[in-house]
């Protein structure tokens, strides 16, 4: 019988883990034996991976944050690894990206766990897996992080998003390089680099974004437009993808190296984590 070893998150998707890891021990009790282990109780993974029984099959259960986290925390000790995942966010950005098919419980991920872009923030380098949100996509994030911490309530970020172009977001000037070629853009809204094609819970931001292309490039998304109430009737196009033929508002450019200046702080998001007062953000594939 196989051996499965389930590293889940307990604070992932508040509720969303706890029935994901009750579904999870229905799927698996008659494919083999299962180990559950909370991740974040994972003091050194090389001691972990150390442990592991031979030909056991690793299963990561959470959100795209948890993978942020894994990938981050593991490093080079996950090369060569069979890694599988059942998804168990809020937003579930990778598993959509990837095409992830519920019937199909358990998914193999580890081909889009290699070679995967950093991004530099307020000196500090971290692996990420969807993309990096710099405008009022990490305003988003930061007043979600507040009203989280308020309440108990779900968060509406649409909500969020609409009130904050409409007032209280400003919009900023951006001064971008990519592959060494510089662009320049007022009234930028957002402007965030994409592995994937998916965040904030089911924005299209790069429809023609592949994590898995030959030419390893990233997506970076730049919607601009002086007016707030155009800005505004564009926004909702960005969860089909359609908001990139509004060209005289959005910018896609492709790349390798990624680098994004505002002229005043503002927040930023990778793969949904929060940093605060962000006036860069460097990436390299």
């Amino acid at each position: 019988m196989e051996k499965y070893i389930v590293l889940y998150n307990k604070l992932s998707g508040s509720s969303n883990a706890v029935n994901a890891v009750n579904t999870l021990k229905e799927f698996l009790k008659d494919k083999g034996e299962a180990e559950f282990v909370d991740i974040t109780s994972i003091a050194s993974y090389s001691d972990f991976f150390a442990q592991l029984p031979e030909g056991s099959k690793l299963t990561l259960v959470g959100g795209d944050g948890t993978l942020n986290r894994f990938v981050n925390d593991t490093g080079d000790l996950i090369a060569g690894r069979e890694i599988y995942y059942f998804p168990a966010g809020t937003g579930n950005d990778f598993a959509r990206d990837i095409g992830y098919d519920p019937a199909a419980g358990l998914v193999e991920i580890s081909k889009y766990l290699k070679d995967l872009p950093t991004v530099e923030v307020k000196g500090r380098t971290y692996k990420f897996i969807d993309g990096i949100g710099f405008g009022i996509d990490g305003y988003c994030c930061q007043v979600g992080d507040e009203m989280k911490a308020r309440s108990d309530k779900p968060v509406n970020y649409t909500s969020i998003a609409i009130k904050g172009l409409l007032f209280h977001f400003k919009s900023k000037i951006a001064e971008i390089t990519v592959d060494g070629k510089s662009y320049s853009f007022k009234n930028v809204w957002i402007a965030p680099t994409m592995m994937g094609r998916f965040y904030g819970g089911g924005m299209n931001a790069a429809p023609n974004q592949d994590r898995l292309s030959e030419d390893r490039t990233v997506s970076l998304v730049v919607m601009h437009g002086k007016s707030r109430l155009h800005t505004l009737m564009i926004f909702p196009s960005i969860f089909k993808g359609e908001h990139i033929k509004h060209d005289k508002n959005v910018t896609v450019i492709t790349g390798k190296h990624v680098n994004v200046k505002f002229n005043e702080p503002s927040p930023l998001q990778i793969d949904g984590e929060t940093v605060l007062d962000v006036l860069e953000y460097t990436v390299d594939f």
